[in-house]
């Protein structure tokens, strides 16, 4: 069965989210956007659990569904945890998903944890707790229990970062860094990108959202062919037996790709930087090194070189709907009348992966040209880019501004035209 996977995500009880972050309304939002299977984030919180123990029931092989509900999404149990400890006299702050295939195996977890720090406080839980550490305590908890390096190149909070971080996943997880099979590419990177990196080729890439809102879920998943439960989607990432690829930002949109400063409204690519000394040039103190820096300076490979390795799936690179369509209406996302045409959209032709990928142009044409032509582009990579930096997403356009005006004026006229005749 081919189907996408959201499988880092947060609920109502993790810092800067939304309170709608609960199970049902997740559900409700997988389902739109076409998710099969999402997890349920933030397992260790003693609330969510409880809440995790109320409202789920065991749906198979270490997946979960709603009780008393039609919905056909599934969860699978994980949470993300932020570790910072110091290591060969650098401090390292580095986060990780834990997966666990029922509750029994999360309960051991949570318990363990608690006995080394607080997790009643937030739903990513921050532990003075070595990686390593971490992993073995995972690895403990029962079979099948996995952890997932998480978005690895963020420069603040990963396992490759370029402020906190370590050179390879070898010296972050030390001896038990076989137990590693796959990595989280994070918004600000992309497959091509991580393929740079040779040491990078042993690990299976898997995108996911880290929605903190349930609008948010599925701006990047991970796609399957194989049955939709929790021991046949770890076995794809160790084996790739099921496994197909990722569903991508444009790495350019992610709020870290590029170096340079937020509030000196300075952003510089990996050359700039170094000609500068990685030196903000107004107000001289150091940039916050990006994503495409980071990855240039682990890369063995040349760009024109790049090697694509057994573990390698396919790449789907996708702007989310509400993105498009506040782009053509000129409106905010949050906007009352873009809601509207994007429940419409989806009334009619389906999941918002649906529309993005499968529909074909000429039928999403007959509702709305413009998406169609907006699609089309997309779905040939033929789009503008404005990169993100240093905490400020980037921006992916399908029109010029002056081509979209000349594009709704012509379409305004030919109804008029057309009324008249």
């Amino acid at each position: 069965m081919f189907f996408y996977a959201d499988l880092h995500i947060h609920s109502k009880y993790s810092r800067a989210t939304s309170k709608n972050c609960n199970l049902e309304e997740l559900a409700l939002w997988a389902e739109k956007k076409g998710l099969s299977v999402i997890s349920t984030g933030d397992f260790t919180h003693p609330a969510w659990f409880s809440e995790i123990k109320e409202k789920l029931t065991p749906a198979g092989e270490g997946i979960f569904k709603l009780k008393d509900s039609n919905s056909p999404v599934r969860f699978v149990l994980s949470v993300e945890i932020s570790t910072i400890y110091k290591k060969w006299d650098k401090t390292r702050k580095v986060h990780h998903v834990i997966f666990a295939p029922d509750i029994e195996s999360a309960s051991r977890f949570r318990e363990k944890l608690a006995k080394i720090g607080n997790i009643s406080s937030d739903g990513r839980p921050i532990l003075g707790l070595d990686s390593r550490d971490l992993l073995e305590i995972a690895l403990s908890s029962g079979e099948g229990t996995a952890l997932i390096p998480a978005h690895i190149w963020t420069p603040w909070f990963s396992v490759l970062g370029s402020k906190s971080g370590f050179d390879c996943i070898e010296d972050c997880y030390g001896d038990l860094a076989e137990h590693i099979f796959a990595v989280e590419t994070g918004l600000s990177s992309d497959p091509e990108m991580n393929r740079r990196v040779s040491k990078l080729d042993k690990y299976r890439l898997v995108s996911n959202s880290d929605a903190h809102s349930p609008a948010k879920l599925g701006r990047e998943a991970t796609v399957f062919d194989t049955t939709p439960d929790y021991f046949s989607i770890m076995n794809a990432l160790k084996t790739g037996e099921g496994y197909v690829g990722t569903v991508e930002f444009f790495p350019e949109e992610g709020k870290y790709h590029e170096d340079g400063h937020r509030k000196c409204n300075v952003c510089l690519n990996p050359d700039e930087s170094k000609r500068l000394n990685n030196i903000c040039p107004v107000c001289g103190k150091p940039l916050t090194i990006g994503v495409n820096n980071r990855v240039s300076e682990l890369a063995d490979r040349p760009l024109d070189n790049i090697i694509v390795p057994e573990t390698a799936g396919k790449v789907f690179s996708l702007v989310p709907l509400p993105e498009i369509l506040s782009e053509i209406m000129q409106v905010g996302t949050s906007s009352k009348s873009l809601n509207l045409e994007y429940e419409k959209l989806l009334h009619k032709f389906g999941s918002e992966f649906s529309i993005l990928r499968e529909i074909p142009a000429d039928e999403l044409s007959k509702d709305s040209p413009l998406l169609a032509e907006g699609i089309s582009r997309l779905r040939e990579g033929k789009v503008i880019k404005q990169p993100g930096f240093d905490g400020e997403y980037g921006v992916i356009r399908l029109f010029e501004k002056e081509e979209l005006i000349r594009k709704k004026y012509m379409n305004l006229k030919l109804d008029i035209d057309l009324t008249k005749s």
